[in-house]
């Protein structure tokens, strides 16, 4: 089956209701035995065929009443407002999770597990990543506020950094983990207060993930 070429890099923020480092990540059961989460992602440079995706951002809301394998998902794609009609259905298509080959990217495998997917929307997206020191903030007015920070030391309250490698990851190769709050309203409802997130580096197109 020929796909449509593609390809985002940039980076992203990820958080979940899991506790920190978040079960799932490593092929267990999510932490509520249920899943919520959002991703917002800042694109660097990007293109969907003859599509230019620079510059612009996009995310998604998810909710699955049990752990996502078992399906029965709820999502919503937000999609930056600045983008022009080519560009906003090149970004659906991409957090949809078409025009991608079977299981190789996350936004494909999880399109498997959704049951109701409610209408994209087009809004301003304020997110701000800062990789090297391990934080991020979104907000989505209206819609989605939250923020992200090192992982902290209990007793002396320092940060303490922490990097995964999934060599073979669908979302990612390597991720700082860290702790985020998060607050949506809408359809999607989430309220999170020092939850798992990660950070981390994208590099996304029709065959997976290429770094």
């Amino acid at each position: 089956m020929a796909f449509v070429d593609w390809r985002i890099q940039g980076i992203q923020i990820s958080n979940c209701n899991c506790d920190t480092g978040c079960p799932c990540q490593f092929n267990s059961v999510p932490t509520h035995g249920n899943c919520r989460a959002y991703v917002f992602f800042s694109i660097n440079s990007g293109h969907f065929g003859k599509v230019r995706l620079d510059g612009l951002r996009w995310g998604g809301l998810f909710a699955w009443p049990g752990p996502i394998h078992l399906g029965d998902g709820t999502a919503m794609a937000v999609i930056d407002e600045r983008a022009d009609a080519d560009q906003r259905a090149a970004l659906e298509a991409i957090a949809q999770g078409r025009e991608t080959e079977p299981g190789s990217l996350i936004t494909q495998v999880f399109s498997t597990t959704i049951t109701k997917g409610l209408p994209t929307l087009f809004k301003r997206i304020d997110l701000s990543i800062d990789e090297r020191a391990g934080t991020a903030r979104v907000n989505v007015p209206g819609l989605i506020e939250g923020s992200a920070e090192p992982i902290k030391n209990p007793v002396t309250g320092e940060p303490h950094r922490a990097r995964v490698v999934l060599p073979t990851g669908f979302e990612y190769r390597e991720a700082e983990y860290v702790t985020g709050t998060a607050k949506a309203t809408g359809p999607i409802a989430l309220d999170f207060s020092s939850t798992h997130a990660h950070i981390a580096k994208a590099d996304w197109g029709t065959r997976g993930v290429l770094n």
